[in-house]
């Protein structure tokens, strides 16, 4: 996988030296469950980035002048064990985080951000995490793996707050480690947006958001792995993240679990217009708590 730059943007807004940001692909998908096919989401994710009009109308800016770096090379699929793989990934993070960088992830499956996680926290440990998914993800381990992705935000829910939203699928076993204060289920918010300003509360002011495509809606977002019924639509989500962004200091993010459809590209794009606006909410939105 080879892209010259993000969204095909001009080459002197895409070198390391000039970027703010950062993008590290993890073309990854060995724990995979079922569907396996996320190995290809960072690639259909930046196929898609080429035909993004690059003017953001809500924020009025063209947020890829800050610039945007593409790490190279991609951390392979089969190359590492899962273990390897988040040891890989929390080294390249952690290189870029302190080269004082706005490092972004694209997956792959959730597994990577166990290592994305660790190296944020190194630098942030007064961090908390908005963690965006239909599973909790808390598993110990799952089919013998504590890597698997039913297991990414377990090691950081016994060091960091983890506040997670939409969630409506879990194992029993799960709500032994859930953070009863922290947890929004979908069922409980989808028809009240009061859910929003006391998530928010719940954060601290440096804030790493993990996003599953599976937290939005199927029927917008149908390419991923473990598809749940019901979820968010485009604008519900975005509501509550610009909010995020405005009240707290957001200090990286990935996206994860696109498993793309070649016969259906609208979750590709999807995920590359979030991605896009979560970066013109970082460097656009006046930071203003509440």
């Amino acid at each position: 996988m080879k892209t010259k730059t993000f969204a095909g943007i001009p080459k002197k807004y895409a070198t390391l030296e000039k970027s703010k940001i950062v993008l590290i692909p993890v073309p990854y998908d060995y724990t995979g469950t079922w569907k396996k096919g996320s190995k290809k989401g960072p690639k259909a994710f930046l196929s898609a980035s080429e035909h993004m009009e690059l003017y953001d109308i809500e924020t009025n800016s063209e947020v890829y002048k800050r610039g945007i770096y593409i790490s190279y090379p991609p951390i392979s699929n089969y190359s590492f064990s899962s273990k390897k793989m988040i040891e890989k990934v929390y080294d390249i993070t952690k290189k870029y985080l302190f080269k004082k960088k706005f490092v972004t992830l694209i997956g792959g499956v959730h597994s990577i951000s166990i290592g994305s996680i660790r190296a944020f926290g190194e630098k942030y440990p007064d961090m908390s995490i908005l963690h965006m998914d239909a599973h909790t993800d808390l598993r110990p381990t799952y089919n013998g793996d504590p890597y698997n992705h039913a297991c990414s935000m377990y090691e950081a829910s016994k060091k960091y707050p983890i506040i997670q939203i939409g969630i409506r699928s879990m194992n029993i076993l799960e709500k032994r480690y859930i953070q009863n204060d922290n947890i929004f289920y979908f069922h409980e918010i989808y028809q009240n947006d009061l859910w929003m300003k006391k998530a928010i509360q719940r954060l601290s002011k440096n804030v790493f958001i993990s996003i599953d495509i599976d937290v939005f809606d199927p029927s917008i977002a149908p390419s991923t792995g473990t598809p749940e019924p019901g979820g968010f639509f485009w604008y519900e989500i975005l509501k509550f993240l610009k909010m995020v962004f405005e009240n707290k200091q957001i200090i990286g993010f990935d996206i994860v679990e696109l498993l793309p459809n070649e016969k259906d590209f609208s979750t590709d794009f999807l995920s590359v217009k979030l991605y896009y606006k979560l970066l013109s909410y970082k460097y656009e939105l006046i930071y203003s708590p509440l």
